[in-house]
């Protein structure tokens, strides 16, 4: 049985908490936040890298169909701006990755969480696949503005 991805963060993230308070006690915010945040960039470059081993040749195609598991249960909608051999621009309209972390009482750590992953996530896929985001709704905007572009 495979499961979504929104429930796969969320098992991650019950387990994170009690490791996060753990390493707060002994080292502190600050430590233990950058700690955690080296180990899910780590992670999410191992994961892009998976990905990228699925096909002969990376692509915006490629890791846009990708990018489907991700929104399963309804975890992500989208509106999808651009999409071409150079670009996938898109703006997340709802994320209940941010919603599940607020309901687990780690919205502050939504971000090292999800949002952080992102850009490691292109990187591990392609080191020609850039994002540039400017704002989350894990942040507090109404929307998430993934703009992804690959080098020629």
């Amino acid at each position: 049985m495979t499961i979504s991805v929104l429930e796969q963060r969320r098992i991650e993230a019950a387990f994170a908490k009690g490791v996060f308070e753990e390493m707060v006690a002994t080292l502190g915010e600050e430590q233990a936040t950058e700690i955690l945040s080296r180990a899910i960039v780590k992670l999410a470059r191992q994961a892009g890298a998976t990905i990228a081993a699925t096909t002969e040749t990376p692509s915006i195609q490629h890791f846009a169909d990708a990018m489907e598991r991700w929104k399963l249960d309804d975890a992500l909608r989208i509106e999808v701006l651009r999409q071409d051999e150079t670009h996938y621009d898109f703006n997340v309209t709802r994320c209940r990755y941010a919603e599940t972390y607020r309901e687990m009482g780690l919205g502050k750590l939504g971000a090292v969480l999800s949002c952080n992953r992102d850009g490691a996530l292109c990187e591990g896929y392609d080191p020609k696949l850039k994002l540039e985001r400017t704002q989350t709704i894990m942040g507090g905007a109404t929307h998430c503005n993934f703009r992804y572009t690959r080098e020629a």
